[in-house]
């Protein structure tokens, strides 16, 4: 069960399928044109639509939902679909404001996803910061997860969460063999917050892939937003400029066709 497909829908969603398991993580499924108010006078208008429909992404097993109070993450047309998915896991205080399918998960807490015709997979919360210190009454709660089964090849697949580099995240490489990191980037900025980041740069994120020696990197989550300051040319230019860059696999999945991975 190392084989994966991974298919990135847009911004942090994408759909992982794994030995007959349907996973899909943080559900955005808004057309464009749209601005959607974070709080505190943050916005962003959401300017590409997802790859895939919502109506098209068939069955699901479990929602990886890191945050739900944030648009970006969790949008209208997503948040529709949460109660088509066998199991929903997200932090603990979203997991109280969402249906009766939505399990939270504390930090480093685990879950298990069973079926009786398939390997069960250990869901295990990571920490997550979207945003200086200080911010959390702001922001909100943000976990990230890491998947794991018998017979991966490589170690975990973790998915970052949106979190700027901090003590936290770094713990994921002390705990956690990380075979495939699919990393939140984007380098999130407001205007009305000035130079204040909620989630990493390019080259927070190469410091932490150092600290954490996956063997292959996905990045997600640069693209379809206005808040989003990052995309995919800056990322790659700076981190072609970065010796220790080429030290790892990094993928960069088409948005819309699906990725085939040895995790």
């Amino acid at each position: 069960m190392s084989a994966v497909t991974f298919t990135h829908i847009g911004g942090p969603s994408a759909l992982i399928e794994v030995g007959g398991w349907r996973i899909l993580t943080d559900p955005t499924f808004d057309a464009p044109g749209r601005t959607y108010k974070f709080g505190w006078g943050t916005s962003s208008r959401k300017i590409t639509g997802p790859a895939i429909d919502a109506d098209e992404i068939g069955p699901i097993d479990a929602i990886l939902l890191t945050h739900e109070h944030h648009a970006d993450n969790l949008d209208d047309t997503g948040r529709a679909l949460l109660p088509t998915a066998t199991t929903v896991l997200t932090t603990i205080s979203g997991a109280a404001r969402l249906g009766p399918n939505a399990h939270g998960l504390r930090n480093w807490q685990s879950t298990h996803l069973t079926h009786p015709d398939r390997a069960t997979i250990t869901v295990t919360a990571t920490p997550c910061r979207h945003g200086p210190i200080g911010s959390h009454p702001i922001v909100g709660d943000v976990i990230g997860f890491a998947l794991t089964w018998d017979a991966q090849q490589h170690g975990a697949l973790w998915i970052s969460g949106d979190t700027v580099l901090y003590d936290g995240v770094r713990e994921v490489g002390r705990r956690l063999d990380v075979g495939t990191a699919v990393i939140h980037l984007g380098s999130v900025h407001f205007p009305i917050t000035g130079p204040i980041k909620y989630t990493m740069n390019a080259r927070e994120a190469l410091r932490l892939l150092d600290d954490i020696k996956p063997h292959t990197v996905i990045p997600v989550h640069y693209e379809g937003w206005t808040h989003f300051t990052e995309g995919r040319q800056s990322i790659e230019r700076q981190w072609a400029t970065l010796a220790h860059a080429t030290s790892r696999q990094t993928l960069w999945a088409t948005i819309g066709h699906p990725l085939e991975l040895t995790v």
